[in-house]
């Protein structure tokens, strides 16, 4: 590399030419040799193509037996549009067995073990595996990690939800402190989602012998310095829509004024009955209509109706399955319609949950 021409172009002139190619290519290029390394992964290359637009892709959570310590931690991830598998390393992360569980606008979140710790507690962190950035958000009890689900919005800002309290954090309402609310459900609330300056969550309000699913919501303005003000979201127009659904999960939708809906399409109204298909619902936040998104298609549902359990992730225009002994992805893409992902490796049952990951060369404040 020495003796090459390139050697000869300044650093600005390489870093116009390289940002002229797509992040994809940018990406590839980094792992070239050292030199290139270095050049596209400095301050003031990253800074020429933060207004890129992001790679949207599915990270995959590290499966159970994994939560050892890991020497070389990584994370899974898969490009849709390219239909390939790769992996991000986490090396760089000074934390062992990092647990990563979401991501928004190219960071993602993670809980990770103190190496200098002798403890079992964990910090959330927040880092970039494209730039190798991090910032460790403030210490939290070990329970919340145990409990909690991690919720993050476009403007980063951070909740973490449990049944009896919720702990948020914008990093402006109160500097470098978790403002903590009592949750006040009804329920433990199931797949929450954090968007539009709102949380949604659905509760179970049933019997223990038969579920009656909710939809509630609260809005981060509402935040009181005792309890979150949560509403039950309910129009007669709905009728029996969530009568229908057995197991319902919720996702973010396209945009921010969409909210998905998955789970089995009930075949009869009896206290356990069989499901026909999976079912992708779409709600629209501003006029509170429902539709139907998405039915995934009999010969793709025989093996999930084989299963006793699978998993739903993903969000946006597209939303990922998994299932026990499955050995793939079933994918649902808005634009594209139905198909399998192959090629996800390391999860012996076959059952794995993820998240989106719009991955983007920025650097962290």
């Amino acid at each position: 590399m020495e003796s090459s021409p390139m050697n000869r172009l300044s650093p600005d002139s390489l870093h116009q030419i390289f940002s002229s190619l797509p992040l994809r290519q940018i990406m590839i290029c980094r792992s070239v040799c050292k030199f290139f390394n270095q050049l596209l992964t400095s301050q003031c290359f990253t800074e020429i193509i933060s207004s890129r637009p992001p790679l949207n892709l599915l990270a995959l959570r590290p499966p159970h037996h994994h939560h050892a310590a890991n020497a070389h931690p990584y994370i899974h991830v898969y490009d849709p549009d390219e239909d390939q598998w790769f992996r991000f390393n986490l090396d760089f992360l000074p934390f062992r067995s990092p647990q990563p569980v979401a991501s928004s606008s190219g960071l993602i979140y993670l809980w990770g073990d103190s190496v200098n710790s002798a403890d079992s507690s964990k910090s959330l962190v927040a880092c970039n595996p494209l730039t190798r950035q991090f910032k460790v958000l403030p210490q939290l009890g070990s329970a919340w990690s145990r409990h909690g689900s991690v919720l993050v919005d476009s403007a980063n800002r951070v909740m973490v939800l449990t049944e009896l309290a919720a702990l948020y954090f914008s990093g402006r309402v109160v500097a470098n402190q978790w403002l903590k609310f009592s949750s006040n459900l009804p329920s433990k609330p199931r797949s929450p989602v954090l968007m539009s300056c709102s949380v949604f969550a659905l509760c179970d309000v049933g019997s223990p012998w038969r579920s009656q699913w909710k939809l509630f919501s609260c809005r981060l303005t509402n935040l009181t310095v005792t309890h979150t003000n949560w509403t039950c979201l309910e129009r007669h127009e709905w009728g029996d829509i969530f009568d229908i659904i057995k197991r319902p999960r919720l996702l973010r939708g396209e945009g921010d004024s969409k909210l998905l809906m998955i789970g089995g399409l009930k075949s009869t109204f009896s206290l356990n009955p069989a499901c026909s298909t999976i079912l992708i619902l779409r709600l629209d936040l501003e006029s509170l209509e429902w539709e139907e998104a998405g039915r995934m298609p009999l010969d793709m549902y025989r093996g999930f109706q084989e299963s006793s359990k699978f998993k739903v992730f993903g969000g946006g225009d597209r939303v990922y399955f998994s299932a026990k002994r499955m050995g793939k992805l079933a994918m649902w893409d808005l634009w594209g319609g139905w198909r399998w992902v192959d090629g996800v490796s390391g999860y012996g049952d076959g059952l794995c949950r993820g998240f989106v990951f719009e991955a983007k060369l920025t650097l962290m404040q």
